[in-house]
């Protein structure tokens, strides 16, 4: 029988819902909005990283006048404060108050692994920037799908590149003393020792310490580099202090994905020149999707994006492909997990694809901070292709072991 356009709009006048005139719930639900729900921090030493997301987020989002996959989305923002009862508070009210299909974050690793056992329950597909690693591992949670990196992703790429390019064999390192750090600092102690060198000191400290002078106090000269293992501006404010006390030229200092983030390099002076970093991301990148995000990123907010802004712009462009996949139907919440899996495109970091474990591989790079237009950049001069968050390891060996922490690997060459 044909379809009376006319005779539906009186039915739906009378009170008739779309359900009394026995059309499914899955088609009434894709004329509503997407509901997509972002867990950043807004205060406290995650603050720089966490407002850049939401920065990179709502970008995407308004180069697509707020529509994916032929749907129009509401996003909802949450500020986790950055701490764990806050964070999984949050996402608790994401997916019972605001009924958000999917979330964006949150930000830390102590983060996403208290809210880890909620997120199962819930079955809410959840794009985290935090790098909790067995979170894609040993307990790996079904509604995971990260596409940036795990603690350690960047951290073995350069340790490898410590090793085996720059020749290095003593080492030291320092981090946050909280899961990111200790995992972080762990992955990257595991593969240079693998490759032949010694990690002969390891220093962690408070995630918010109010100074780095008895840290660095500590810290041995007779080393071919130090790492970095920090988050948010910590690196930054440790470097300060480091060139304060007369270390540079002593002591070269390598940093992890975090510690010269672009948006961390605004604040530094040409004291920051030369140092190599390792990370999934570079503004400078020179791929066609990555030149005009860093170009309008920088027009709005006069700085260049880094990680955690690229971050969120890179999960809008996983968000898209996988509701365009589904042609907007993600109330089918198995679907739309499989779906965001399955992605394998190109990106703003370049081209990605995921894991039996949810967790991307993609493309790591080495940088050098040098100045460009008046300012600081992270120029690549290395890549790593295909970088998995098992680096080279066999995945089932590597299972077989301890999740990287404070204490594993085991310290075998430190020095007093």
């Amino acid at each position: 029988m044909a379809f009376d356009r006319r005779k539906f709009i009186r039915a739906a006048g009378a009170g008739l819902g779309a359900s009394a005139l026995g059309f499914p719930a899955v088609i009434r639900a894709q004329g509503a909005p997407i509901r997509i729900g972002l867990i950043t921090v807004k205060t406290g030493a995650l603050a720089s990283g966490g407002i850049d997301m939401e920065r990179g987020l709502t970008l995407y989002l308004r180069e697509r006048n707020y529509t994916l996959g032929g749907r129009k989305v509401e996003l909802t923002v949450a500020d986790s404060g950055g701490t764990p009862a806050q964070a999984r508070t949050k996402m608790q009210e994401l997916v019972e108050r605001d009924k958000v299909h999917a979330v964006v974050g949150p930000l830390a690793a102590f983060e996403a692994l208290a809210m880890d056992d909620y997120i199962r329950s819930a079955r809410i597909p959840t794009l985290p920037i935090a790098g909790a690693e067995d979170m894609t591992q040993r307990k790996a949670n079904p509604w995971f799908v990260r596409a940036t990196s795990t603690s350690s992703q960047c951290a073995q790429p350069m340790a490898d590149y410590c090793a085996k390019t720059l020749g290095y064999k003593r080492m030291a390192a320092i981090a946050d003393d909280f899961a990111y750090g200790h995992e972080m600092l762990a992955g990257f102690q595991r593969v240079f020792e693998d490759a032949g060198g010694k990690l002969v000191q390891k220093i962690f400290s408070p995630l918010n310490a109010p100074d780095y002078g008895s840290y660095i106090a500590q810290l041995k000269t007779d080393i071919d580099g130090v790492f970095l293992g920090f988050a948010g501006s910590n690196g930054f404010r440790w470097f300060r202090q480091f060139n304060a006390y007369g270390l540079k030229g002593k002591v070269k200092v390598l940093g992890g994905m975090t510690a010269f983030d672009e948006p961390v390099l605004r604040n530094m002076g040409d004291e920051a020149l030369g140092v190599l970093s390792s990370c999934w991301y570079s503004a400078q990148l020179d791929n066609p999707i990555n030149r005009r995000f860093a170009a309008a990123f920088r027009a709005e907010h006069q700085y260049d994006p880094g990680q955690y802004a690229a971050g969120c712009y890179l999960y809008g462009e996983v968000l898209n492909a996988a509701i365009e996949a589904l042609r907007g139907r993600v109330e089918d919440k198995n679907a739309f997990i499989r779906a965001l899996r399955a992605v394998k495109t190109d990106t703003v970091r370049g081209p990605i694809a995921f894991d039996d474990y949810g967790n991307v591989v993609g493309s790591d790079y080495i940088r050098k901070v040098e100045k460009k237009d008046g300012r600081l950049v992270n120029t690549v001069i290395y890549t790593y292709p295909h970088v998995s968050q098992f680096w080279t390891y066999d995945p089932k060996a590597f299972l077989k072991n301890p999740v990287y922490s404070r204490d594993w690997p085991p310290a075998r060459n430190l020095e007093p």
